[in-house]
């Protein structure tokens, strides 16, 4: 029985959890049957050399899946023999932008051959969001969900909450309204401020600080609150732009991006004036990608490891140890500051 395998106390993977891959090792193999009764879990116990605790832990997860049935006064016995050890997993995007497929892809990776992963995007639209949730809400094991939506004071927690708790892990954004929930989280606000103190000898160079924000993008607005507190505590005279084509781009004055879009506009002007990045102007860009590091000679960036949110978060599924991560930000010099 269990295919005489043993326990490896060594793993990540939680005890009970390698009890659960066991018996489906065995159901693929053949050795148990539909309909055919289990050993009892104190047999169990004792074969593995595992608490009794563990086991009934083991068998409550299995019987929840519907791999094997409780018969009161006769013990368990197998329900289903189409079991697979692939877990099920539901990824809600808000966007599909370069930097979420950094996320999913480092996911899928870290999870390797343990899931399969949907993903569905909801373009921040909350009603496109309750639909995707009610609509697979029996689907699948866990749902890996990015929590922006286009009205800040929209109740997505609400929607959540419609999930089994323990079925649910929050990437990208913190949530107070689910603060005992696991995630792997921004702090958009403190971030920017962080990062900008790690480079602000280089902005002292600048007479204005100028943050280029396009509010039709749907960015974390708290990405704007955290630039103006760090201008106030610093001392920087300071703007919010919201559409960089109606602003002129002065000498002299710093200016930090959010979209990418931005950014390459921003280079073509720079260059049909005939400056030079970190010495005419400077120029700091949100989210770290391997072009940033090319061009112009260097662009300064700050940026969350996105690849890092990604393998955080599949993490805590593979090993069971959900918990709140927040993810490392950092400021990264190059020539254009």
């Amino acid at each position: 029985m269990l295919n005489n395998l043993k326990i490896d106390s060594e793993s990540e993977i939680p005890k009970y959890k390698q009890v659960v891959d066991l018996f489906i090792s065995d159901i693929e193999a053949g050795i148990f049957k539909q309909g055919q009764r289990i050993p009892s879990i104190n047999e169990t116990s004792e074969e593995l050399l595992l608490s009794r605790d563990t086991v009934e832990k083991a068998y409550v997860y299995m019987k929840k899946k519907g791999i094997v049935l409780a018969v009161r006064g006769k013990g368990y016995y197998i329900n289903q023999v189409n079991v697979s050890k692939k877990l099920k997993i539901c990824m809600i995007f808000n966007k599909l932008s370069n930097y979420k497929r950094s996320i999913y892809y480092s996911f899928v990776k870290t999870m390797g051959t343990k899931a399969s992963v949907d993903v569905f995007i909801y373009n921040y639209d909350l009603d496109e969001f309750e639909a995707i949730v009610n609509k697979n809400l029996n689907s699948y094991d866990y749902f890996v969900i990015l929590p922006h939506v286009r009205n800040e004071n929209a109740n997505i927690s609400e929607v959540i909450k419609k999930i089994p708790r323990e079925k649910v892990l929050i990437v990208d954004r913190f949530l107070e309204e689910l603060k005992d929930y696991p995630v792997v989280y921004q702090e958009y606000d403190k971030d920017i401020q962080s990062a900008l103190t790690c480079g602000i000898d280089l902005l002292r160079k600048y007479n204005r600080l100028n943050l280029v924000f396009p509010q039709a993008e749907y960015y974390p607005p708290y990405i704007v609150r955290g630039f103006r507190i760090f201008c106030q505590v610093h001392g920087f005279d300071c703007s919010v732009i919201d559409r960089l084509e109606d602003s002129e781009i002065k000498a002299g004055e710093a200016y930090i991006i959010v979209s990418d879009d931005d950014l390459y506009a921003f280079i073509r002007r720079i260059k049909q004036k005939n400056w030079t990045l970190g010495k005419d102007c400077g120029v700091v860009a949100y989210n770290e990608n391997q072009v940033k590091e090319i061009l112009c000679e260097g662009i300064t960036t700050i940026s969350t490891s996105h690849e890092e949110i990604g393998q955080l978060a599949a993490q805590m599924i593979l090993t069971q140890k959900f918990e709140r991560i927040k993810s490392p930000f950092q400021f990264i010099r190059r020539n254009s500051l």
